[in-house]
């Protein structure tokens, strides 16, 4: 029950208070929910900014519509989705999990081949949509854990990707800026925090068959 008062608490926070920061404790929490977000496959294919430079996120700000957030807020964090998923990403992923279960790479190499089948099918644009949409997933659990811990979040899609590739050099690394949040602390003066939630009623968002 707690996770659902906390969420009905949560609101895409519209005006940061700039003097209020998150704490490295809490920080580190947040980096952990995310560590633990599902993914398909379990590649986890993205990256993650944790953006904290004032300098950097008023270059930023340009490319996100103007938004007061980007610089008002605590942190910054970008999703950045992998554009190009090759056999690398794979075969990372079956080391890890030999090593952290204490099993032979080998005895994993049937689930790799299996896996890079899959994708090898996609088409480059496919798998760009794929990587990205992944990102989203560890959205949530940002989210979520914001809410669990009382700090206030803005999932934001209002910016321009190319943009923002350019000015933190994702492309050249292979990384796409794919969905962006901002976290810190609501400002007294964000008047969206006494709106009542809107959502649909249940029986109209849900039908069993």
């Amino acid at each position: 029950m707690n996770l659902i008062k906390n969420l009905e608490w949560r609101y895409a926070t519209k005006k940061f208070d700039s003097s209020k920061k998150v704490s490295s404790e809490n920080l580190e929490l947040i980096k952990k929910a995310i560590q633990l977000s599902a993914s398909s496959y379990g590649l986890q294919l993205y990256k993650i900014l944790i953006i904290e430079s004032k300098a950097l996120r008023q270059k930023l700000k340009s490319a996100s519509w103007g938004q007061d957030q980007i610089t008002e807020a605590s942190h910054l964090i970008v999703f950045c989705n992998y554009t190009d998923v090759n056999d690398k990403h794979i075969e990372g992923f079956l080391n890890m999990t030999a090593k952290s279960q204490g099993i032979e790479v080998k005895n994993l190499s049937g689930y790799g081949d299996f896996m890079k089948s899959k994708i090898k099918k996609m088409t480059r644009s496919d798998s760009f949509h794929w990587t990205s949409r992944q990102t989203y997933l560890a959205l949530g659990n940002l989210l979520s854990e914001c809410a669990e811990l009382k700090i206030d979040s803005c999932p934001m899609e209002g910016f321009e990707p190319e943009k923002y590739n350019e000015i933190l050099g994702l492309s050249k690394q292979g990384l796409n800026a794919a969905v962006i949040a901002t976290i810190g602390y609501r400002s007294d003066e964000d008047h969206t925090q006494n709106r009542p939630k809107v959502r649909k009623p249940l029986n109209e968002l849900f039908e069993v068959l």
